[in-house]
């Protein structure tokens, strides 16, 4: 006996483009709001916001090639 509530919903992946930009320009934001951060920071605090700041910015390259591929996927259907 199957349960219909228990199924999968399908893979929409139609709006993956919008909500991809969408986290580049908020991951934008907070890179931009820690940089105004660091100014009032010192020491250990500055190097956190910069080690994060590091990782931000590799998300962002790595959601822009998201992006790349889900557009080009996209265009191919």
């Amino acid at each position: 006996m199957t349960d219909k509530n228990n199924q999968p919903k399908p893979d929409d992946r139609s709006d993956n483009v919008e909500k991809l930009q969408g986290m580049v320009q908020d991951t934008i934001q907070n890179l931009e709001e820690a940089h105004d951060t660091m100014e009032f920071s010192s020491g250990e605090d500055k190097e956190k916001i910069k080690a994060k700041n590091a990782r931000r910015e590799e998300a962002i390259e790595g959601m822009r090639e998201e992006i790349k591929d889900e557009y080009n996927d996209n265009q191919q259907k």
